[in-house]
């Protein structure tokens, strides 16, 4: 089991952003992706997701075998792909409790339907894991939330969905260090042997509390290092020059 991406291209109003990126994480691994501005790091977690603005040009995106690329959107979700996305969107008129609800119902067999008792038990303790008040599940989903409230929510519909595998787009951007702790502790209760988690940011403050199995350098759409821990302590140490002219050289 595993999520494979191979020699992924794909391009954006006609410029090519990944150049070729190939990558493996298998299941109850923790990978990171560290790079510059521009490197590709968002984009990468846009084209599996299925954005639209992102067209492929080459390459394969493998979820324990199946091609999510051949997937809607919708599909690659049910699949077991799960995005936390860099800026979480707002959806007015749809509360947080409704929204997961419908989400949990759309992976259940036709004619089976969730039980409300249960739903809400399950959802007020894991938001009391997340220090989220349970005010806010008749809230609008991330309307009028502060920036560390939206990454706490995603954490939130990760851990309510129970993906096979987590994208984590830069989840850090934003978070002050109390919130910070409250979002890793809820990635880390979630690491299994059944789950990978792929973790895209650019500072290694995020690392100490998410510690990852191996560290990849993304630059100019392609993996130009990979390592373990101790490589993020190296990029924050140097930069990323350093790398960049060593693969080059």
């Amino acid at each position: 089991m595993s999520l494979e991406i191979k020699d992924l291209h794909a391009s954006v109003d006609g410029t090519e952003i990944l150049k070729g990126l190939t990558l493996t994480v298998p299941a109850g691994e923790v990978h990171a992706i560290m790079g510059p501005n521009g490197s590709g790091k968002s984009t990468l977690a846009k084209v599996m997701a299925g954005h639209s603005d992102y067209e492929v040009t080459a390459g394969k995106v493998l979820l324990d075998g199946a091609d999510l690329l051949d997937m809607e959107i919708d599909a690659r979700s049910r699949a077991g792909l799960f995005l936390a996305f860099q800026y979480p969107a707002e959806i007015p008129g749809v509360s947080n409790a409704n929204f997961l609800r419908a989400a949990l119902q759309a992976r259940l067999p036709d004619g089976e339907e969730i039980d409300a008792v249960a739903f809400y038990k399950d959802m007020y303790a894991k938001m009391d894991r997340l220090g989220i008040d349970r005010k806010f599940t008749g809230r609008a989903v991330n309307e009028g939330f502060s920036g560390g409230e939206k990454k706490r929510n995603e954490i939130l519909q990760m851990i309510m969905l129970e993906p096979k595998y987590a994208v984590l787009d830069e989840t850090d951007s934003g978070l002050d260090i109390d919130a910070l702790k409250i979002v890793s502790e809820g990635v880390n209760a979630m690491r299994s042997p059944d789950r990978g988690f792929l973790v895209i940011t650019h500072y290694q403050r995020l690392l100490d509390y998410i510690v990852p199995d191996h560290v990849h350098v993304l630059s100019d759409g392609k993996i130009i290092k990979s390592g373990d821990k101790s490589l993020a302590l190296e990029l924050e140490e140097k930069g990323y020059d350093w790398v960049v002219e060593e693969n080059a050289a």
